[in-house]
């Protein structure tokens, strides 16, 4: 959440794939990885959490439009507070095992196991907690798979059948090319 990143995954936008860029994280020790194109597990995700960030933004500021960059701060610890459909935590919880105390949560004072200074039972603690949030995730994506694949149907082909194929406008993206290559043989 915080500090330089273990691994950045990106598109394959020019910026991303510079010298500059790549050295830069290298002497930062950061791996950079790259998605492939029609990915479904990278496609979108940034764009959802973008679109997410502006909108607590665009509440955050109202009308001084100038004064943005002092909510980001705001922003950003309301995101990482907020649960998350997916995971049913926090990023906060996920990667630190419990929410920051914010003023709210002073009153009244309660007992609460989030504050434990035995370090073995902490750690089982925070264990337990990736492992659910692991499950909670593997949960979410099989019900994702099942919605998108509900109305296709497996197809079995076999060697020597002929199969269609169709380009994706990005392979060939002039309107001359042709999309599709006809009827070829399957290997």
């Amino acid at each position: 959440m915080h500090g330089i990143p273990m691994s950045i995954v990106s598109d394959r936008d020019p910026k991303f794939l510079s010298y500059f860029w790549k050295t830069l994280w290298a002497k930062l020790g950061t791996k950079l990885l790259f998605s492939t194109a029609c990915h479904p597990q990278t496609d979108g995700q940034t764009e959802v959490v973008n679109r997410i960030l502006f909108s607590l933004i665009r509440a955050t500021v109202n009308k001084n439009l100038k004064s943005w960059d002092t909510c980001l701060v705001l922003v950003e610890f309301s995101y990482n507070r907020s649960i998350h459909n997916t995971t049913r935590k926090t990023p906060f919880e996920v990667v630190y095992g419990f929410n920051p105390i914010t003023p709210l949560d002073l009153a009244p004072l309660r007992a609460s196991s989030r504050l434990c200074f035995d370090g073995k039972k902490r750690d089982e603690q925070i264990k337990a907690l990736h492992e659910q949030v692991k499950l909670q995730i593997e949960k979410k994506n099989a019900a994702y798979a099942q919605g998108a694949n509900k109305g296709r149907k497996q197809v079995q082909f076999n060697p020597g059948d002929l199969v269609w194929i169709h380009f994706r406008k990005q392979r060939f993206p002039r309107k001359r090319k042709r999309a599709c290559a006809g009827a070829r043989e399957h290997v």
